[in-house]
């Protein structure tokens, strides 16, 4: 096996009574769903600080979650808080990108590491804090959607991810096989498509680990638009440094044979282990999948096994 040289400090698990932070970073969060997440977490015996804007509205947009101001102030006093352990994620959508030039990243280097728990559009705070920080993440279910609130297995995954680590180092799922076989190791990196691809050229997607296990999922995103997203970074140079590509769910992505049709176009030739429905992103029973951490991908197996970074 190569050397793998980039891999991230994962940062301490919360432990039960630790304190734990809720922020929206994206789209607006249902009071609702939020309130159902956070006696969820407080059931875990952890105590939830929530960030003074997650039910705001932003005055103009209604995709968002209150201004980019007010939810970048959440996420950085958050990051910056002593007795924070960990900050949960409360919705995807969009909006992460809009936060990464308004965060005082110096500030946040200088506190002792937290980990970072979202999926979807927070695949752009996760690349900014693995590549900025030097910390690697969690690409879990957020807490204030179904995901979290009305799926027990999704639920119990990232409950086992944070409290029971050693236990799930393996993940597969019931329809995960090789679109290409083999077996490689790297470290994990990714998470949404289209958000990586709208990364590329403004700076904050950096460079991939070398070698890397490319994970890669996404939802209502038409096969010829998979197409896109996907060349848009093979021409960049995105998968130059990949071991293998780990593919997760492709929800209301069109019909499956069409978008496994344009997987095998696109990525097929790449010359690497590529496994697909791995169990990530948004599909029921979503798995917790750290990112930046040296992992094993075996395709025929259908299995990708975390070797390391243990906790600290």
């Amino acid at each position: 096996m190569p050397t793998i040289t980039t891999t991230r400090a994962l940062p301490a698990l919360p432990r039960p009574g630790d304190t734990v932070a809720v922020v929206a970073p994206a789209g607006p969060v249902p009071e609702e769903q939020l309130r159902t997440g956070v006696e969820l977490l407080e059931s875990w015996d952890l105590r939830v600080e929530v960030g003074e804007h997650v039910t705001s509205r932003h005055p103009r947009l209604d995709y968002l979650a209150g201004s980019d101001a007010e939810r970048a102030a959440d996420l950085e006093r958050a990051w910056c808080a002593p007795g924070v352990k960990a900050v949960f994620c409360a919705r995807g959508g969009y909006g992460s990108v809009r936060l990464l030039d308004r965060l005082d990243w110096s500030a946040m280097a200088r506190v002792p590491g937290k980990l970072l728990v979202g999926s979807s559009d927070v695949t752009a705070l996760h690349e900014a804090v693995g590549h900025r920080l030097g910390l690697a993440s969690l690409f879990g279910p957020m807490i204030a959607t179904k995901a979290f609130t009305e799926d027990p297995p999704a639920r119990r995954h990232l409950w086992r991810s944070l409290f029971e680590p050693e236990g799930v180092r393996s993940l597969t799922a019931p329809r995960s096989a090789a679109l290409r076989t083999g077996r490689a190791a790297g470290i994990t990196h990714g998470g949404n498509l289209s958000v990586l691809a709208g990364l590329l050229g403004s700076g904050d997607l950096p460079s991939p680990p070398s070698p890397g296990l490319a994970l890669l999922e996404d939802v209502t995103e038409q096969p010829y638009q998979l197409d896109r997203y996907l060349t848009q970074l093979r021409r960049a140079g995105w998968f130059e440094t990949a071991s293998g590509v780990v593919l997760g769910s492709w929800r209301d992505c069109g019909p499956a044979e069409g978008v496994l049709e344009t997987l095998l176009d696109v990525l097929g030739d790449l010359g690497v282990p590529v496994v697909r429905e791995l169990g990530f992103g948004h599909c029921e029973g979503q798995l917790t999948v750290p990112l930046g951490v040296r992992a094993e991908l075996d395709a025929e197996a259908g299995t990708l096994t975390v070797t390391g970074p243990r906790p600290d």
